[in-house]
């Protein structure tokens, strides 16, 4: 199967199609799955490889380049940024060392950008797409982020993953991939309650957490101590209940057309908070942690839990039970609609403007992404989002029904919060954290304090 190419419904003011939670492995913008303390990993002094060749373009004289990015340390096997980048770094360009660090989300968010504010940031950094934090537009307009438009391979991306990294016709940045936010389900589960298909809309899948729930079983597991994670469901409703109706809701709101106060989202919000009044979701999720919430589903201890492609490598981790993953859009639409899924742009990596080493960090790059390289391949494999690249394979066919359904039909949107300025989302998730603790919050509370700090934010 080749790359993404079809059209995301819902971005025509940003893009001819947008595809990130951490975030989200990680490096998506609904959220990711942070929370590790800081790793810091210089590169190995290895020799050059035979079968790669040696670079001289990038100079004789030692170079270091410093990278920051989001996310925790691969659990299992050597760490793509940590470990492998900086290894065939050293073996095609002997004189440069690349020392990567890896930040949980907010601790990168709040680092990175008081270094580039002051003038120190490092080398490459980690970007978001659109108007999401950290997002190409905010780092293009604040001259952080170097205009990568003369690299050689822009022609093997999607139109689409390039313009949700682009600001004013310029490039800023190369994404990992497309995310695909969804429903891991356990298949053993599912037919221990008695469900023998995923459910196909809203009504559907309330009757059947409700079996799961009668057969007790825990129907959805959620960490929300982690408040990020409450995108996860929210945005696939979203998805169903918002943008259908109105693909130019998030351009509308720009111009003040509508509100984050509309019945649709208002709606939406309900729609997430059925699921906790009715007790679908695990109780006390407010005392648990994301990470906590994956090893309860892959012990088998919860039919399903609300991420994305990012975490498939925990989702797929060994646990105390054996079972059969799946994965499926969560179908907020009504009886009779199409099911819509939620899909973006993950982050990617951009070079900052203001390095004394541009030039070098640009034939990194140029390496990087190049089809032969096997830096590219290693990239490639190791990247658990949905290449975007031409002639790239889908390698993980448990996410092949969506994909397939989503190219043939187009019905997918991305995800709402690289539309606003960062911020909002963070109220919406402290705000639905009320509701999930029991008080008495009402969606319109939070669309209403969404919506103030979405007007206290946004600037043309």
């Amino acid at each position: 199967m080749n790359n993404w190419t079809v059209r995301i419904r819902g971005v025509a003011l940003a893009a001819a199609f947008t595809m990130a939670l951490t975030g989200c492995g990680n490096g998506n913008n609904a959220g990711n799955n942070a929370g590790a303390e800081a790793t810091t990993a210089p590169a190995e002094s290895t020799p050059a490889a035979a079968e790669s060749g040696t670079n001289t373009t990038a100079g004789s004289e030692p170079v270091t380049l410093n990278m920051l990015v989001s996310g925790t340390k691969a659990a299992e096997g050597a760490d793509f940024e940590l470990d492998t980048l900086p290894k065939l770094v050293k073996e095609k360009f002997p004189n440069v060392t690349l020392e990567v660090q890896k930040l949980p989300d907010e601790q990168y968010y709040t680092s990175v950008k008081a270094k580039l504010a002051t003038g120190e940031g490092p080398d490459i950094f980690l970007v978001f797409p659109n108007m999401a934090n950290m997002g190409a537009i905010e780092v293009a307009k604040a001259g952080y982020a170097a205009d990568l438009s003369d690299l050689s391979f822009w022609d093997r991306i999607s139109t689409s993953a390039a313009n949700d990294m682009s600001y004013d016709g310029k490039k800023y940045a190369v994404a990992k991939g497309m995310d695909i936010l969804g429903t891991y389900y356990n298949k053993s589960l599912f037919e221990e309650a008695g469900i023998t298909e995923v459910p196909k809309d809203w009504t559907g899948f309330l009757a059947a957490a409700e079996q799961l729930k009668a057969a007790g079983i825990t129907p959805i597991v959620m960490g929300d101590k982690d408040p990020w994670v409450i995108q996860f469901g929210m945005y696939q409703l979203a998805a169903n209940s918002v943008y259908p109706a109105d693909a130019d809701f998030d351009k509308k709101l720009q111009t003040g057309e509508t509100t984050l106060t509309d019945s649709k989202w208002v709606n939406t919000v309900n729609q997430y908070k059925e699921l906790y009044d009715k007790g679908y979701v695990n109780k006390g999720s407010l005392g648990m942690a994301s990470a906590q919430a994956l090893q309860q589903f892959v012990d088998g201890k919860a039919a399903m839990i609300f991420t994305g492609t990012w975490d498939l490598p925990a989702i797929s981790a060994e646990g105390a039970a054996q079972f059969e993953r799946g994965f499926f859009a969560l179908p907020g639409n009504q009886a009779g609609q199409p099911v819509y899924a939620s899909a973006a742009t993950a982050a990617g990596y951009a070079i900052n403007a203001g390095s004394k080493n541009l030039d070098t960090a640009k034939q990194v790059f140029e390496y990087l992404y190049a089809e032969d390289s096997p830096l590219f391949q290693a990239w490639v494999d190791a990247n658990s989002s949905i290449s975007v690249f031409n002639g790239v394979t889908l390698k993980n066919e448990i996410f092949k029904d969506v994909l397939d359904e989503i190219q043939a039909t187009g019905h997918a949107f991305y995800f709402p919060n690289q539309m606003w300025p960062a911020g909002v989302s963070d109220v919406m998730q402290s705000k639905f954290s009320e509701i999930i603790g029991g008080k008495k919050t009402t969606a319109e509370e939070v669309t209403k304090a969404m919506q103030d700090k979405y007007t206290e934010l946004f600037k043309q």
